[in-house]
């Protein structure tokens, strides 16, 4: 057997004498934590714009806001890998899905900005704990199955995304006030952790792992993880901006009417979706460095070619591409960061997640400078060169660590 298949040659030892039934149920039980987290992710994105009219905020304050979410994600990331390590996946997954629905449901009904504040950041931190011990429930899942599945998952993600967007605007369009709308997604929310969490696979120690042999280590000291985080921090600058500037640059360079515009985002985010599910069998039959430098190597291709042909067609082409090559980065990123030797996966996770996140706030600002300072195109260009960069570098650091 090749080497690129080596990781799911057999299932993980920890979880060998659990009957096939019980792995099954674990993974749609993880299939069904990655679709409610982007529901209840996409549910509160709905009313940022409720949140700004309800509290009068000028864009100061809104970003402010929003920086307090991101920051309530980034400091549990940094903290919460060695307890998700302790608890288990299963406890871990039901507390962050908790924590996050509660504080979502009381998004709209505290009295005030400052409170608004307190209760995005626990928000924050509920969806990055979630996010951290389902991607670490995932690489168990992987592994007691024997064949690749982070990216389907991913993709499942997506999937709740689309759907709590789609739910959200149509039952504000028929009336529903937004709080009461984030009250039932928080219902629906925990129903489906209650449901879900039983099936996720049992608790491991790390010194019950296979890989327990290799000597523990502190993340913060791991070259793998270093490497493995940067990569994905460059990934998502590429990534975040994309989500914030593609449908300005639809409107201002390509000139495009605003329904045609918004097909931008539309049109990067169905191939995100596209991609993830058919991510899984790439990794299988080629490996997880051929899959990132095919896929890096395309969205580099695709914003190029939106960069040099400004018409509707071709940059929504080009936008297209760029969402099916940039698509399976994470998923790769994260499953290889789950895998470090000496390293339990959750702590692995949240290091290189924790890395990850500074992208996706830095990628949006990054683009926004070079264009003040020069134009949109130029600025968008970073996205191209991020692209490049893991093309050339991702599968390096995947081969130099085996991972």
């Amino acid at each position: 057997m090749s080497d690129r298949s080596s990781n799911f040659a057999t299932p993980n030892t920890a979880h060998r004498t659990l009957p096939v039934a019980a792995r099954n149920r674990a993974r749609l039980a993880t299939m069904a934590l990655f679709f409610i987290a982007g529901v209840m992710y996409a549910s509160w994105g709905v009313h940022v714009p409720t949140v700004r009219d309800r509290f009068h905020l000028n864009p100061a304050l809104l970003s402010f806001a929003l920086l307090a979410l991101a920051g309530g994600s980034i400091v549990a990331m940094t903290t919460i890998g060695a307890w998700i390590a302790r608890v288990g996946t299963r406890r871990a997954c039901f507390t962050g899905g908790c924590v996050m629905a509660a504080s979502g449901a009381l998004i709209l009904v505290v009295p005030t900005y400052w409170l608004l504040i307190v209760v995005l950041a626990v928000f924050g931190g509920g969806m990055a704990t979630l996010d951290v011990a389902m991607n670490a429930e995932a690489s168990d899942v992987e592994e007691a199955i024997g064949k690749p599945i982070m990216s389907s998952l991913h993709g499942m993600f997506s999937l709740g995304g689309m759907a709590g967007a789609a739910a959200g605007g149509l039952v504000l369009a028929h009336g529903m006030p937004p709080a009461v709308h984030l009250a039932v997604t928080s219902v629906l929310s925990v129903g489906v952790l209650l449901v879900a969490c039983p099936a996720v696979l049992p608790h491991v120690s790390h010194s019950d792992r296979p890989d327990s042999s290799e000597p523990r280590m502190s993340r913060w000291r791991s070259p793998a993880l270093w490497a493995l985080g940067v990569t994905a921090l460059v990934s998502l600058i590429a990534e975040g901006a994309m989500y914030d500037w593609a449908t300005v640059y639809m409107r201002d360079v390509v000139l495009a009417t605003p329904a045609l515009a918004s097909a931008a985002y539309a049109a990067f985010s169905g191939g995100m979706a596209a991609a993830r599910f058919a991510g899984d069998a790439v990794r299988a039959r080629f490996g997880a460095p051929q899959l990132i430098m095919a896929s890096a190597s395309l969205a580099c291709f695709g914003m190029v070619a939106a960069l040099l042909l400004p018409f509707s067609a071709t940059a929504l082409i080009g936008f297209l591409l760029m969402g099916l090559g940039l698509a399976n980065m994470m998923p790769v990123l994260f499953a290889a960061a789950a895998r470090v030797p000496g390293i339990h996966a959750a702590e692995g996770l949240a290091h290189v997640a924790g890395l990850a996140y500074f992208g996706m706030l830095l990628g949006p600002v990054l683009i926004g400078g070079v264009a003040q300072v020069t134009n949109l195109p130029i600025g968008l260009s970073v996205v191209a060169l991020c692209a490049g960069a893991i093309a050339y570098g991702g599968p390096r650091v995947l081969r130099r660590f085996r991972i």
